[in-house]
């Protein structure tokens, strides 16, 4: 079980379980600073966004995609992956984040934290089809 998780559905159930805990941290980071801090929910979309993505990133490092060569912690390939990662899943969340956010809130006046929930979910799909073929591909990218 040294290579698990090796199938594509092996991968997206732990891409899943990141992302739920990921999700929790994103919800609770954008509560705290709605309702606790005061700020903007656009902005605190926006932070609340790069505290999951980061905290995806390393978890996806050492256990989604761990059996990968971009998954070596501390490397030249790992600083590389972060920056795909980045370029891809944080601009996806980011930007998805804060336009469904911008509908469900801005428009729909639903609350925040709900309304992020279902951003959240509308993102996934393609944040794992980017961090399976080019965060952390099965050969580095040229």
């Amino acid at each position: 079980m040294s290579d698990f998780p090796s199938t594509l559905t092996a991968r997206w159930w732990t891409f899943n379980a990141v992302g739920i805990v990921g999700a929790g941290l994103q919800l609770a980071v954008l509560a705290a600073l709605v309702h606790g801090a005061g700020l903007h929910y656009a902005v605190a979309t926006a932070v609340a966004v790069e505290a999951a993505v980061l905290h995806n990133f390393l978890w996806h490092q050492r256990w989604t995609w761990r059996d990968r060569p971009a998954a070596a912690p501390g490397g030249r390939l790992a600083w590389a992956a972060l920056a795909r990662f980045h370029a891809s899943n944080g601009l996806v969340s980011l930007v998805g984040n804060l336009l469904v956010m911008s509908l469900l809130v801005g428009s729909l006046g639903l609350a925040p934290v709900v309304a992020n929930g279902v951003a959240i979910v509308a993102c996934s799909a393609l944040t794992f089809a980017l961090g399976d073929r080019w965060v952390f591909p099965e050969a580095e990218p040229l």
